[in-house]
């Protein structure tokens, strides 16, 4: 992939769940093309599409009709082990639920991604990815020992200890504190410039949508806005 490259294209992307007798159209024609190393937030009401617009982008929803183009990478046919093959090198994903292993410390948490890609280095890039996010003395704790936002920074370092090319985050503050949301925010937004990644970000949040390079918003399935002027990043 070469720096012009987009990091993502999504060509003519229609997903449509239920029986033929009872089908919803989640999405309808979406056409989006995201560069390398920007910012996007996707905005709109409930129930729009913005979530499924972000699991169709991971690999982790697959399309009625359409192309799907990520890192370079054609996923819109592959299969599951394919796809997990694709998003263990190239995909970091942050969900308001945190969604860690309540069984695993920290450090097991963030490196087990490493772990099963069959990293030499996942315990230490896994410390390196915590200390990053200020849990390096964190890493024996267990999320039931850490707080909500603790836990969100544990999964935030997980999305980004590959350092993968695309950053996928679903209202990452939602279940947080105001001041807390702040933290993990600021965080998110430092890792991406450390580390130049693209990040998606799907809010509510009209103040953290307007942290991004750009802002998308979806009504009803479909884009009805994509300025493609900066509002200032971050």
């Amino acid at each position: 992939m070469t720096d012009t490259e987009n990091v993502v294209e999504l060509t003519d992307v229609h997903v449509t769940l239920g029986s033929a007798s009872h089908a919803v159209d989640v999405l309808r024609g979406v056409n989006l093309a995201i560069a390398r190393g920007e910012s996007v937030s996707i905005v709109g009401p409930s129930g729009a599409g913005k979530s499924t617009l972000m699991m169709v982008t991971a690999g982790l929803e697959r399309v009625t009709r359409g192309r799907v183009r990520v890192a370079g990478v054609e996923i819109t046919d592959a299969n599951e082990d394919e796809l997990a093959r694709f998003r263990g090198r190239n995909v970091g994903i942050v969900f308001q639920s945190f969604r860690l292993v309540p069984t695993m410390t920290a450090h097991e948490n963030v490196a087990l991604p490493l772990e099963l890609a069959g990293r030499a280095d996942a315990w230490e890039r896994a410390e390196r990815a915590l200390a990053s996010v200020g849990l390096g003395e964190r890493l024996g704790h267990h999320p039931s020992e850490l707080s909500g936002g603790e836990q969100q920074r544990v999964a935030l370092a997980r999305a980004v200890v590959a350092e993968p090319a695309l950053l996928l985050a679903d209202e990452p503050t939602g279940n947080l504190d105001g001041a807390t949301g702040r933290r993990i925010i600021e965080t998110l937004f430092t890792l991406r410039a450390e580390r130049g990644t693209t990040l998606v970000l799907v809010t509510h949040d009209p103040e953290l949508a307007r942290r991004c390079d750009r802002s998308v918003t979806m009504h009803d399935g479909r884009l009805v806005t994509s300025p493609l002027v900066a509002h200032g990043g971050a």
